[in-house]
């Protein structure tokens, strides 16, 4: 897969759209500020998603039973206006689309978000290694979306700068990881943060070649470097292509210590945004993603920036 985000062009990239998918939960207040965010730094469009159906799809949904005297379309249409007015009032400027649906959350944030620069979703977070952190609709959509996804923390920071880390976290395996590995050195780019490349990986992956790199083709080297392991030269081929291209970008490289899934949770402490590669399998009751990412995504503690490369 190619181009997952765009190219940043002058702070702008080819789509035009930041879909979030709003289900009335406090996360989804959380998310819907850092989406709005993410709009206004990318050039984009905001559309906001919504649906009285999703209370009964995701257990942490906005519940219409609350207000049982009204119809749940009109707790939808408040939820959506309010949703519209918090998003107006943090950014004057922003173009905004609201929509309202009545089809189920992840088919319909799966069409309306096919062409968008980024699909937006939140999930309350406890950190650590306990708990059920993130919702069915989440975990669908991680499994199948083909436009990266950004899975916000409950108490992640809505801003970029000096309210966060001024760190973006990036972590790879192989050389078919060049298109999360681009999307991190933009990040870094767009955020004006340095960039921490955590190389985790379970299966050795050493061949002279060529790697896709969004719309780019990256030479990859076939010869380990001093003292690096041999299934290390993919992905740091990889890295150091983007290096030249990114230039103004500060790069740090370090190597996994302990399983990839605890390395990059306990990275994910100092980043403000840790852009993963996505993986997905074909299973008897559909996709499923890989078990680093689950894992990652149920317990990082900043949002997780999911980018698929399969």
């Amino acid at each position: 897969m190619t181009d997952p985000a765009g190219p940043v062009r002058n702070g702008r990239v080819r789509y035009g759209r930041v879909v979030i998918g709003l289900d009335g939960s406090d996360s989804a207040w959380a998310a819907l500020d850092r989406a709005v965010t993410e709009a206004r730094s990318r050039g984009a469009v905001l559309e906001i998603v919504h649906a009285w159906p999703w209370a009964r799809t995701d257990p942490l949904a906005f519940d219409p039973e609350s207000e049982p005297r009204r119809p749940p379309v009109e707790i939808a249409r408040t939820v959506l206006r309010l949703a519209e007015a918090r998003a107006r009032e943090r950014e004057p400027g922003l173009r905004i689309v609201p929509t309202l649906t009545a089809r189920d959350a992840v088919p319909e944030l799966l069409r309306i978000g096919a062409d968008a620069a980024l699909i937006v979703i939140g999930t309350r977070g406890l950190g650590g290694f306990t708990g059920l952190l993130l919702g069915s609709v989440g975990l669908r959509l991680a499994a199948h979306t083909r436009r990266p996804l950004l899975v916000v923390r409950g108490g992640a920071p809505a801003a970029y700068g000096p309210e966060g880390h001024g760190k973006v976290l990036v972590g790879l395996e192989s050389g078919t990881d060049g298109a999360a590995a681009r999307f991190a050195f933009e990040e870094a780019v767009r955020r004006r943060a340095r960039l921490r490349v955590l190389y985790a990986w379970s299966r050795p992956r050493v061949r002279a070649g060529s790697v896709a790199a969004g719309d780019h083709t990256l030479p990859v080297p076939g010869v380990a470097a001093p003292g690096a392991e041999p299934e290390q030269t993919v992905p740091q081929g990889v890295v150091a292509a983007l290096r030249e291209e990114f230039g103004q970008v500060r790069v740090r490289e370090h190597t996994a210590h302990g399983t990839p899934a605890q390395a990059l949770v306990e990275a994910s402490r100092a980043a403000d945004v840790l852009v993963l590669a996505v993986r997905r399998r074909t299973a008897r009751l559909g996709m499923r993603l890989d078990p680093v990412t689950h894992a990652v995504l149920h317990h990082a503690h900043c949002p997780v920036l999911l980018v698929p490369v399969a």
